[in-house]
C-alpha cells in the first residue's frame, strides 16, 4: 500500500508542472490610427456668368435685368450687377459647407468682405458641366453626374451698392468655407472700377459777336471731352441739345416776329478721330447734315428729355442710320475729346442780345 500512493503521489506533482491547453487558436486586438483628410473646398467658376443693368437707368439696348453686352470696361455702377453660377465640392461631405458668397477686397483670394451670400442652384446641370473645367490634380471630373453628397451648384449675385459703400477698384471672386474654417476661391478673380466719377469738360466759349442780320456766323471751336476717374475706363456716349434763347433784358427784341431767337437758327460740325458730322444722317426725323456737313441740334432740357435721344441727339451719328447702334465716333475714351464748332444762321430782321437759353452736352457710360 505504502509503494502505491508514492507512485500516485509522484504523478500529480509532474502533471502540476506542464502547461494546461484548452483550445487550437489564439488571437490579440491592435487599434488603428486613422486620419481623414480635412478636404479644402473647391470652387470652379462655370459659363453663365452674366453682367446686368439696373432699372435706374435703361441703356439703348439693354433694359432691367438684361445682360450689358455694350459693357467692355470693367466699371460698374450702383444697381448693376454680376451673377456666377459655381460649382463647389467637398470630399468631407456637401453639407459641411458653411458657406458660399461673393467677396470684394484689395487682394486676391480667400478672406476679403462678404457681400452677398450664393443660393442653391438645383437646375443648372445633373452633370459636371464641361464649362466649370473641373478638374484635382490630374483628374478630370467633366461629364461625370453631380454627386450629391459632395458636390453642389450655387448661383451668386453681386449687386453693386451706392458710392458711399463702393467707391474705387476691388477684387471680387466666389468663396466658400466648411465647418473646419477651410476656404477655397474661385480661380477667375475679376477686377472692377465701382461707381466711377462721370464727368464732362468742355474748352472754350460760344460766343457769337456783331452778328449781322441776314447772314451765317461760325464760333471758334470748341473741345468736348470725357472727363472720368483717371483708370476707370468708363466708356462715353456723346449727345447734344438745347433750348430756344431770349433776351434778358427789356429791349425789344424780335427775331424775326417774335422776342425769342430759335435754336433751328444753330447747327454744328463735329469731327472726333476719322469721323465728322459730314454726310451724316439722324435716324429720328431722317434729318440730314447740310452741304457743309452741319447738323441740327435737338430740343432736350435733360438726358432722354424728351425720349428718345438715341438717333436723335448723338453729337456724330451712326453711320449705319440705325437708332440701335452706337456711333464709332461719338465715343470717348478717358481724356479723349471732340471738337464741335456751331454755325448761327441769324434771321433777318433780328433785334436784341439772347444771352438766356442753353446749348447742352450730354454723356452716358456705356
Amino acid at each position: 500500500m505504502k509503494k502505491l500512493f508514492s507512485l500516485i503521489t509522484m504523478v500529480m506533482l509532474v502533471a502540476s508542472i506542464l502547461p494546461m491547453v484548452f483550445a487550437t487558436d489564439v488571437g490579440v486586438g491592435i487599434t488603428p490610427d486613422i486620419v481623414t483628410e480635412d478636404f479644402e473646398p473647391l470652387v470652379w467658376g462655370c459659363d453663365s456668368r452674366a453682367v446686368l443693368d439696373d432699372a435706374t437707368e435703361p441703356g439703348r439696348i439693354t433694359a432691367d435685368g438684361a445682360q450689358m453686352t455694350e459693357r467692355t470696361n470693367n466699371y460698374a455702377f450702383e444697381g448693376e450687377q454680376v451673377a456666377w453660377t459655381v460649382l463647389v465640392m467637398d470630399k468631407n461631405g456637401i453639407n459641411k459647407i458653411e458657406d458660399v458668397f461673393a467677396t470684394i477686397g484689395d487682394v486676391q483670394g480667400a478672406g476679403n468682405d462678404i457681400e452677398v451670400n450664393c443660393r442653391e442652384n438645383t437646375g443648372f446641370n445633373t452633370n459636371v458641366d464641361a464649362s466649370c473645367n473641373a478638374r484635382i490634380l490630374e483628374e478630370d471630373l467633366t461629364g461625370e453626374a453631380i454627386d450629391s453628397a459632395t458636390q453642389r451648384y450655387y448661383t451668386c449675385t453681386f449687386t453693386v451698392e451706392t458710392v458711399d459703400s463702393m467707391d474705387g477698384e476691388y477684387w471680387v471672386t466666389v468663396e466658400a468655407t466648411d465647418l473646419d474654417g477651410l476656404s477655397g476661391v474661385m480661380a477667375e478673380n475679376e477686377y472692377w472700377y465701382f461707381n466711377p466719377t462721370i464727368g464732362i469738360s468742355i474748352d472754350g466759349d460760344l460766343e457769337f459777336s456783331d452778328v449781322r442780320p441776314g447772314t451765317a456766323a461760325y464760333s471758334t471751336t470748341l473741345l468736348v471731352g470725357n472727363d472720368a476717374a483717371d483708370g476707370s475706363g468708363v466708356l462715353m456716349d456723346m449727345f447734344i441739345s438745347g433750348t430756344d434763347f431770349y433776351d434778358s433784358s427789356s429791349s425789344g427784341a424780335m427775331c424775326p416776329t417774335t422776342n425769342q431767337l430759335a435754336l433751328s437758327t444753330f447747327s454744328y460740325f463735329a469731327t472726333s478721330g476719322a469721323y465728322s458730322t459730314f454726310g451724316q444722317t439722324r435716324s429720328v426725323g431722317a434729318i440730314a447734315a447740310d452741304a457743309e456737313g452741319y447738323l441740327n441740334i435737338p430740343y432736350g432740357i435733360g438726358f432722354n428729355n424728351p425720349n428718345p435721344f438715341y438717333g436723335n441727339a448723338e453729337i456724330i451719328p451712326s453711320a449705319t442710320n440705325d437708332q440701335a447702334d452706337y456711333s464709332d465716333g461719338n465715343v470717348l475714351t478717358p481724356g479723349s475729346e471732340m471738337a464741335v464748332t456751331f454755325k448761327l444762321m441769324l434771321p433777318e430782321p433780328c433785334n436784341g442780345d439772347f444771352d438766356s437759353g442753353s446749348i447742352f452736352f450730354w454723356g452716358e457710360a456705356i
